[in-house]
């Protein structure tokens, strides 16, 4: 399973538990699910994914355009520069430096703008996949569901009979794609050519 889903897993709870549960007094009864399982084939995983990778992409190739432009730039500053007085040689640095610092800020806040929209795309499966564990949980009559499937699990062997990850993804199945909440974000802008492009040392690509 993809990173992008498998960190967003990990926002939400992988415990679902029953209030005051170490305050009652009948037995505890426990289960268990994989979640790797369950986002692998949660209906609307691969939608959700497949519109990251896209916003991703478009995101990326700004980022290379502002590279190329600053490339370009500094390129031709270099080739002018023995040819030019003083004074035209520190205006034209002094843009360079200005355009560096623009698309330093720009690539920032693309990189933020590609994390939280990763977030709002994958908060309505994350949300229905609580929703379906609480059901479980209460009609199971369970205490507590441990997630197997998740970093630093501790549970090391376990009745297979208690493991209810099918369950959990019949239901899901049953429910369908969740409806895409509000986004906080919206999707980038197809790139544009921003004009003359050398690497600006501060830009740094979004993270996938």
């Amino acid at each position: 399973m993809s990173k992008w889903m498998h960190s967003a897993m990990f926002a939400v709870a992988t415990l679902a538990m029953a209030p005051a549960a170490f305050a009652q007094a009948s037995p505890v009864k426990l289960a268990y699910i994989n979640s790797a399982k369950i986002l692998a084939e949660a209906p609307g995983r691969a939608s959700a994914e497949s519109t990251y990778n896209q916003e991703m992409t478009t995101a990326r190739v700004q980022i290379q355009q502002m590279d190329d432009s600053l490339k370009a730039m500094v390129a031709a500053y270099d080739k002018d520069a023995p040819g030019l007085d003083s004074a035209r040689r520190e205006a034209r640095g002094a843009t360079i430096r200005t355009t560096e610092n623009d698309f330093t800020q720009r690539a920032t806040a693309l990189n933020n703008q590609m994390q939280q929209r990763q977030a709002d795309l994958a908060r309505p499966l994350m949300d229905q996949v609580t929703q379906v564990l609480d059901e479980v949980r209460v009609k199971g009559g369970y205490t507590m569901i441990f997630d197997v499937g998740a970093q630093g699990s501790a549970l090391v062997s376990a009745d297979k009979s208690l493991d209810v990850t099918d369950e959990v993804l019949a239901r899901l199945k049953a429910l369908g794609p969740p409806k895409a909440g509000a986004s906080t974000t919206t999707p980038p802008a197809p790139a544009k050519k921003v004009g003359p492009a050398q690497k600006p040392a501060g830009v740094t690509r979004p993270k996938p």
